[in-house]
């Protein structure tokens, strides 16, 4: 059988009934689009196909504008704060998250399933997880987080690789999240970027309230295999109580600098591979890290997924601002 965009759409809108990727009889709701796109067989058992959907979907849905991420996350019961039992509480819980209605949020939610559609059948989109996408990917990313500045810094070296021919721009983003004590929400003027080397800032577009979007056209365009290096600084008037990276695309080698101020955070943790979501909430925990004798911690990850967070976080006695990175 022919499969295509439009047939896994339909399929995608029958996953999400119910309780989703938990439903009992998920077998009766896989049908032949979403075995192909997920690489099921006929003869794997309901856990491995489970399996194989929730780290397929995830993928696919990574990259997705933060909003759409949200939604759709929901929507098919994959998101660690939304598994209720139902379509409806999942939809009526993204409408509070994302301070919309409930039709507002049906009609993201579709449109969040055709995209991802769409980017399971394109011709840029066969990586599976783990996986270089068809565009590109980083092969290696170093991050030295200065805490004890009056302006607190981070530098980033990044270099990427080409998956495809004449790719001319990177898509980046960054997102600024104020902690529950604060109820506005980030300005432009509260985050300064500068690019140091590999690139010009082509745009800047703020994705939704707390997240950039950010455009940076290459000096040629790049062939297939070709790596480049780009250096960006990032800095902002506020402290972070956690830096990580979450990627839209695979990152090979993810490396960590924090040097921190004086006094020292009364505990700091490694976060590897979690929600973006737990990364803030501290009853998540990771491996405690103790800072060296000039006040840093040094972390290093490897084979990033998608949409997963990796970095450090820190507990002070006034926690404020938190930086998500993407890319």
């Amino acid at each position: 059988m022919n499969v295509s965009a439009p047939l896994l759409v339909q399929e995608l809108k029958l996953l999400r009934k119910g309780r989703g990727i938990s439903a009992t009889q998920l077998g009766q709701r896989v049908g032949p689009a979403l075995r192909e796109v997920c690489q099921i067989s006929e003869h794997e058992d309901v856990a491995e196909m489970r399996r194989k959907l929730t780290d397929r979907l995830r993928a696919l849905i990574a990259p997705l504008p933060a909003d759409l991420n949200t939604v759709v996350l929901a929507a098919m019961g994959l998101h660690e704060q939304a598994r209720n039992p139902f379509y409806q509480e999942r939809v009526h819980w993204a409408a509070r998250k994302l301070d919309r209605d409930d039709r507002t949020i049906r009609r993201r939610i579709d449109e969040g399933i055709e995209q991802i559609a769409e980017l399971a059948f394109a011709p840029t989109a066969t990586a599976r997880p783990g996986q270089p996408s068809r565009s590109w990917h980083t092969e290696s990313l170093r991050v030295t987080l200065s805490l004890d500045q009056p302006v607190p810094e981070a530098f980033e070296f990044r270099r990427i690789v080409a998956d495809a021919d004449d790719i001319t721009e990177l898509d980046l983003a960054l997102t600024l999240t104020p902690p529950a004590h604060r109820s506005h929400s980030p300005r432009e003027e509260d985050l300064q970027i500068d690019v140091f080397h590999g690139g010009v800032m082509a745009s800047r577009v703020q994705e939704t309230s707390d997240r950039a979007g950010l455009a940076l056209r290459l000096p040629a365009p790049l062939r297939r295999g070709e790596r480049h290096d780009i250096s960006l600084r990032f800095r902002a008037a506020l402290r972070y109580p956690h830096y990580v990276c979450v990627p839209r695309r695979p990152v090979e080698a993810f490396e960590l600098h924090v040097r921190f101020a004086r006094p020292m955070p009364a505990e700091i943790q490694r976060l590897d591979r979690v929600f973006q979501e737990d990364a803030r909430n501290h009853g998540v925990h990771g491996a405690v890290l103790e800072p060296d004798g000039s006040g840093e911690v040094h972390v290093e990850f490897r084979d990033l997924a998608p949409g997963f967070a990796y970095g450090v976080r820190w507990q002070e006695p006034l926690p404020d601002w938190t930086i998500a990175r993407a890319g």
